[in-house]
């Protein structure tokens, strides 16, 4: 198994203004999950079910208050700061929603950027420089954008953002893939053209694990769990799989139909009524 987690709790003691009493919030409640290898999962579920803080443990940014968290073998519960500061680097990809791209560094150089503070293992050399260059472009060039390499964020649509994102989060060739709503800030053709690279990156073998709220997209993915009042209420295969780039297709061909009608009611609107008797 990639992740392993059993009898998962996460516990929060805040302060409350009307009592000396601490108040007690309760985000996860004993939650077991796994994912193997090339699985494709979507976490769903209502605000204030433990989405996030779900996502916060699958991505080692917070540890648990309770049960255990074994990712692609190494035991996560109990480690220090720089194991998880080794996990974050070189077993999880991350893309956000915002694509957290440096403003003034080109698609190639954000790629580099995981690459040039990779943490080694004992024993690990380096990689030239060179080498860097040669893994950040190959990414690149998976996920489309090899005519894109020495483009600024400023330069791309948002789809392309995402892409070099995703790029980023693959240089690595991390154990999954954690996506937190990557499509919320793309439209309809842009978000079908990043959920068609998600399944492609899947159908090579990559894990992804995506935070969604959003059952169009779940609908994308192979399996879908369900929170709510920090427990895990569902865990379902999806039956009927789209395809999002066949969906993207769909889309393009009705969005061509709509501007052409539309194109033609406005000329038939601007021709002179004498003609028109």
């Amino acid at each position: 198994m990639v992740i392993e987690m059993r009898g998962i709790k996460r516990i929060y003691k805040m302060e409350s203004k009307q009592s000396e009493e601490s108040v007690v919030v309760r985000a996860l409640r004993g939650v077991d999950f796994s994912a193997g290898e090339g699985e494709f999962v979507s976490v769903m579920g209502p605000s204030g079910s433990g989405k996030s803080t779900l996502m916060n443990i699958l991505g080692c940014l917070d540890k648990p208050s309770g049960g255990t968290y074994t990712l692609d073998g190494i035991e996560t519960s109990k480690s220090n700061a720089d194991t998880f500061a080794y996990i974050r680097n070189r077993k999880i990809g991350f893309v956000f929603q915002s694509f957290n791209l440096l403003a003034r560094t080109t698609a190639l150089e954000n790629v580099e950027l995981p690459l040039f503070y990779r943490r080694r293992e004992k024993g690990e050399s380096r990689d030239s420089a060179q080498a860097r260059r040669e893994k950040a472009v190959a990414a690149l060039r998976e996920v489309g954008l090899e005519k894109r390499l020495h483009h600024l964020p400023s330069q791309l649509s948002g789809g392309q953002q995402q892409r070099v994102a995703i790029a980023r989060a693959m240089v690595n060739d991390p154990a999954f893939i954690l996506a937190d709503e990557p499509t919320g800030n793309l439209d309809t053709g842009m978000t079908l053209e990043i959920m068609g690279l998600f399944q492609e990156l899947n159908r090579r073998g990559k894990t992804i694990i995506m935070v969604t709220h959003e059952p169009e997209l779940a609908a994308y993915t192979k399996r879908i769990i369900t929170l709510r009042d920090g427990e895990l209420v569902s865990d379902r295969a999806v039956t009927g799989q789209r395809n999002a780039l066949d969906d993207l297709s769909q889309w393009k061909q009705d969005h061509a139909l709509l501007a052409s009608a539309s194109a033609s009611a406005n000329a038939a609107a601007q021709v002179p009524q004498e003609e028109l008797a």
